[in-house]
């Protein structure tokens, strides 16, 4: 299935010369605006505060912000090719293949939404009769290719000694593996919130992405910008900055607005969207420009590692042919202004 989903990105590259030179994008029809477009996930995180409170559009009322939802990171580095977004939300697992051959695609990290907590984890459906991840071998895992839960269940069987053609994997989407899960079809899936909730009410955690990170295999959820677009309109990646960093204070000074905002854009109770925040890791202002994470302009961060570890690892499980250099992501750090673009 990794070969198909590659097939098919790939077969997408050529679109990218044609339309990677338009950052923003010819008005919408009816709009006379120029369209910034973006690509948004439902795991909780200040992505979701910043588009339910419309902080972009009016901060930025000269354009017509379009966000469009994608269940994934592969679906997400799809897009990119296709030239189809401009700012995205997706894990450090799918940046670090998309970064790499064959892809190559020239986006670059903006932002730290998040690093994978207790919101990521690897749970055994009840009656599988999966105890641990060593259980797992011979047994039906879903994941979605490509994404940081696929990264941590490979990282997860590496740690308990299991190699990957022991288990029977599944390439499925969050929601579709809650319907499989319900069926019976599947013994355990690695996926993040909310679907992990209710995988949760009948099943049990094996494993999160918190302790994996403990273990030196940390997860991130980015936000990433094409490069043509920030070449062209870096003044528009800073307001896009500014708001996710307005977001990070909102989730820490206050957790209840945070909640409604999520809840909204999710569909579940405020209560039960705060619980959801309450297992990601998010980053203050200050920690996003530090050494540790994007770094300062000029200086990119310990994330450029971050993606290079990733890159590294997925090579190890045949993933990918091939990790990029390390200063090849650097570079696809983006710094410019940072720290002070993140200032109130």
């Amino acid at each position: 299935m990794i070969r198909t989903a590659l097939a098919r990105v790939f077969s997408l590259a050529l679109p990218v010369a044609l339309v990677g030179a338009c950052a923003i994008h010819p008005p919408g029809q009816g709009s006379g605006k120029p369209v910034i477009r973006i690509a948004y996930q439902t795991f909780p995180s200040g992505d979701l505060v910043v588009r339910h409170q419309h902080w972009l559009e009016d901060a930025l009322p000269s354009y017509t912000v379009k966000w469009t939802k994608f269940d994934s990171g592969a679906d997400v580095n799809t897009a990119f090719l296709a030239g189809e977004i401009d700012f995205a939300a997706i894990g450090s697992s799918p940046v670090a293949r998309g970064l790499s051959a064959p892809l190559n695609i020239p986006y670059q990290v903006a932002f730290v939404l998040d690093v994978a907590g207790d919101n990521e984890a690897l749970v055994a459906r009840d009656g599988s009769g999966v105890a641990s991840v060593a259980g797992l071998r011979g047994k039906r895992v879903g994941t979605p290719f490509a994404s940081t839960a696929h990264y941590s269940l490979l990282a997860a069987l590496a740690k308990a000694g299991v190699a990957p053609e022991e288990v029977h994997l599944i390439d499925v989407q969050p929601q579709a593996a809650l319907a499989a899960w319900q069926r019976g079809d599947l013994d355990a899936v690695y996926t993040w919130l909310p679907t992990l909730d209710e995988l949760r009410k009948s099943g049990k955690t094996l494993l999160t992405s918190r302790e994996l990170a403990q273990s030196g295999k940390p997860t991130l959820d980015l936000g990433v910008v094409s490069r043509a677009f920030a070449d062209q309109h870096p003044e528009v990646v800073d307001v896009w900055r500014k708001t996710e960093a307005k977001a990070l204070r909102t989730i820490a000074e206050d957790p209840a607005a945070a909640a409604q905002a999520v809840a909204a854009e999710i569909g579940i109770t405020p209560a039960a969207a705060a619980d959801q925040l309450k297992q990601g890791i998010f980053l203050s202002p200050a920690e996003e420009a530090s050494a540790q994470w994007l770094g300062t302009a000029g200086a990119p961060g310990g994330v450029a590692l971050n993606l290079l570890d990733a890159a590294r690892f997925l090579v190890a499980q045949k993933q990918i042919a091939e990790a990029p250099g390390e200063a090849s992501l650097r570079g696809a750090v983006y710094t410019k202004g940072l720290p002070a673009v993140l200032d109130n």
